[in-house]
């Protein structure tokens, strides 16, 4: 059985990849996935139908070469997974590039993901926009 770190860094891998089904396939049918007020597609989304198409949909749809390099994933226990690193892209509609920090909180059950959480600098990934 996978820790609930591998499964996030599979998920990570499968990113990393431009594997969609990958990274949609540890979520659980009921993920609460909640992108943070002021990032362009801030919200909590229900399902993985949801977080495919109003998330990673949306990123591919409008940004070239959109990137979260993960430079750590860290177990904190209870089911509870850190994952540290950098969002880089260029919005295709300005042109404009971003290099933005984030944390991901991910929250595990029996190895699937019901709780997702991202904490990232959206003033970056904003101006990039503008």
């Amino acid at each position: 059985m996978s820790s609930d770190v591998d499964v996030i860094k599979a998920h990570y891998a499968a990113s990393d990849r431009g594997d969609l089904p990958g990274m949609l396939a540890p979520l659980a049918v009921d993920v609460a996935w909640t992108e943070m007020d002021g990032f362009p597609y801030a919200g909590t989304y229900i399902g993985p139908d949801a977080v495919r198409d109003n998330v990673f949909g949306r990123l591919a749809g409008e940004w070239d070469d959109y990137t979260a390099n993960v430079e750590e994933v860290v177990g904190a226990g209870n089911g509870i997974v850190l994952g540290i690193g950098v969002y880089t892209g260029t919005y295709r509609a300005t042109g404009r590039s971003m290099t933005a920090r984030f944390v991901h909180v991910w929250r595990l059950t029996d190895g699937k993901v019901h709780r997702f959480e991202q904490f990232t600098d959206t003033a970056h990934v904003v101006a990039a926009m503008a």
